[in-house]
């Protein structure tokens, strides 16, 4: 099970309901509205940054037309003049350039990484439960990188390619009228081989994606069970699983590169063709004088077609950048649209708890399968500690996931003091829930960090109160820096009873009013149980209380014990009752003890 501590980080929710039936480019616009003004700042800047390259060929021509008819060097002297200040103005206006458009891609990258995290806490448990959490990571790294990196280029190389053909279409069309049409004809003639392409490229670029997002779950998984794998001597096992997974990524990789290699090409050849037929066509139209063409206009041509065929080849080549990029913005969008959401919107806020639970007749069911738990009626006092007990696949685990508000019954109804808990904003309730799972989840940071999670201004007084309470005071002080001691990732650097301990130090400095302890101690060795079990005594004491255990010390004591079989409560009664029935629970026992 996995496990909310009840705290939302605060991120901003811009994208939410953002995403359903959109297509990439309008969420790409939609992302950046608020620089809008920005980038079109920079997109002016750029324009007059970028001028050099189209200008160079007509400055050129004039100056070859003055040396060759022996024109005035007030020309020539006005066309340097204007080249040196363009030149000179560059560096600035580059400065100007790259600070505007950086800003904003990477305030558009924080947005789309904060509406990730916003999405996935409100993703319901059995979402995260379907979906890897390496796949996950990959979308809010590696996906939103690939999203900046396609606006990053498309804006340098693109804005420089476009501006260079206006640039150069405009010179063109003033300067030597006559060539306009043949200029144009490379415009149509690349966008129509990559209007050909682009659904090939996208279709591959996707199934990359996907490989890759394979990949890295595998991998996720391979570092998840080197300890079981080192122990059983699987390695190999382990090894070939990812191999399967790297040469489909190689494959489809290879495909990809494939098809870019061929789509560049193709387009290289095509435009630099067309260019030699241009240049060689306005050279004998001069030398036979045809139209009024001088030798500065077939200098000026030539440069031109070769900076042209550069700039549409590189439009072209943003083609698969593109493609990839707006692919990657999809697979955000597969997380940010995502329908599985735990809806608390408009719902009464939790204000107290007394801790009364009521299930009454209540039913889930994962999907098509059979109900996890039917028909499931239970009333728990506050201050009531309720076990819950059964073989496995007996619905405890889903009783206590109702109980959190991870899932919604499917049927029957939960009250909470009376109140259905289908009418409350779950967060709020869950300020008034602690949880101890099986296996404590720490976080890489110091003890006092993993200890006071979420909860602002804790005094020192009554952190060590919490960990004096929890019986894990004394082996803190013993630490290196005690309460600042970095416990390593998932506390690594902590033994099971000492996570355990300070699990419940979490839960304790919370002060709840409804506590679920899941497996606490199945997991620790005698000594370590001994000092867990007198910890959870001092926890559940005044509290509404529901466990889940396999170990008789642990559920013995509970003020009831509710025995599961099939998703249905099959006995109930205090420990002493249920062994004198004989029942279900009676047969449990040598299990038990075992």
């Amino acid at each position: 099970m996995g496990w909310d501590l009840g705290m939302q980080p605060s991120v901003p929710d811009h994208l939410d309901h953002r995403y359903r039936g959109e297509h990439p480019i309008r969420t790409l616009l939609h992302l950046f509205r608020p620089d809008r003004g920005k980038l079109l700042l920079a997109a002016a800047v750029f324009v007059v940054k970028h001028s050099p390259i189209w200008l160079l060929p007509l400055i050129t021509a004039t100056v070859l037309d003055v040396v060759v008819q022996h024109g005035s060097q007030n020309r020539l002297w006005q066309a340097t003049g204007v080249l040196l200040f363009i030149l000179v103005i560059n560096y600035p206006l580059h400065q100007w350039y790259v600070r505007l458009l950086g800003g904003s891609i990477r305030r558009m990258g924080t947005t789309l990484r904060s509406a990730l995290c916003r999405r996935m806490q409100q993703l319901s448990i059995g979402y995260h439960a379907r979906v890897s959490s390496s796949v996950l990571q990959a979308k809010v790294v590696r996906d939103v990188e690939s999203v900046e990196q396609m606006v990053q280029q498309s804006s340098d190389m693109g804005l420089g390619a476009v501006v260079t053909l206006t640039g150069g279409l405009v010179v063109i069309g003033l300067r030597t009228p006559e060539f306009l049409p043949v200029f144009l004809v490379v415009v149509p003639a690349a966008g129509f081989l990559v209007m050909r392409l682009r659904g090939r490229l996208r279709s591959h670029n996707e199934h990359f994606r996907r490989e890759v997002e394979h990949l890295s779950s595998r991998v996720g998984e391979m570092t998840t069970l080197i300890p079981i794998t080192r122990a059983h001597g699987l390695e190999r096992t382990a090894l070939g699983r990812v191999d399967g997974s790297l040469r489909q990524v190689f494959a489809a990789g290879l495909r990809l590169d494939t098809m870019n290699g061929r789509f560049n090409s193709a387009a290289w050849v095509m435009l630099n063709v067309l260019g030699v037929l241009c240049l060689t066509g306005s050279a004998l139209v001069a030398y036979h004088g045809w139209l009024p063409v001088t030798a500065g206009d077939v200098v000026m041509l030539s440069s031109f077609f070769t900076v042209l065929t550069s700039s549409v080849t590189t439009l072209l080549g943003l083609a698969p950048v593109i493609s990839k990029g707006l692919e990657s913005v999809r697979s955000a969008g597969e997380v940010l649209q995502a329908p599985d959401l735990e809806s608390n919107a408009g719902k009464a806020d939790v204000e107290q708890v007394r801790g009364r639970i009521d299930f009454r007749h209540v039913g889930f069911a994962y999907g098509d399968e059979a109900p996890a738990v039917d028909a499931f009626t239970l009333s728990a006092s506050p201050g009531e500690t309720i076990a819950l007990v059964g073989a496995s696949g007996a619905g405890k685990s889903t009783v206590l996931n109702l109980l959190i508000g991870f899932i919604r019954p499917t049927t029957g109804r939960i009250l909470l003091d009376g109140v259905d808990m289908a009418t409350l904003d779950l967060r709020s309730y869950r300020r008034f829930l602690s949880v101890v799972p099986q296996e404590s989840i720490l976080f890489e940071g110091s003890i006092r960090d993993n200890v006071t999670y979420g909860l602002r201004d804790t005094d020192e007084r009554t952190l060590q109160q919490a960990l004096r309470d929890a019986n894990a005071l004394e082996f803190v002080e013993r630490l290196p820096d005690g309460l600042d001691t970095v416990v390593g990732e998932r506390g690594a650097r902590l033994s099971g009873g000492q996570k355990q301990r300070l699990a419940i130090a979490r839960a304790l400095i919370r002060d709840p009013r409804v506590l679920v302890l899941d497996e606490a101690t199945s997991a620790l060795d005698n000594r370590s149980e001994a000092l867990v079990q007198e910890a959870l005594a001092r926890l559940v004491h005044g509290r509404t209380v529901f466990v889940v255990a396999h170990r008789l010390s642990t559920i013995q004591g509970a003020d009831r014990i509710v025995v599961m079989d099939g998703g249905r409560i099959v006995e109930s009664g205090t420990h002493r009752e249920l062994l004198s029935r004989g029942g279900v629970y009676a047969g449990l026992q040598p299990a038990r003890h075992g």
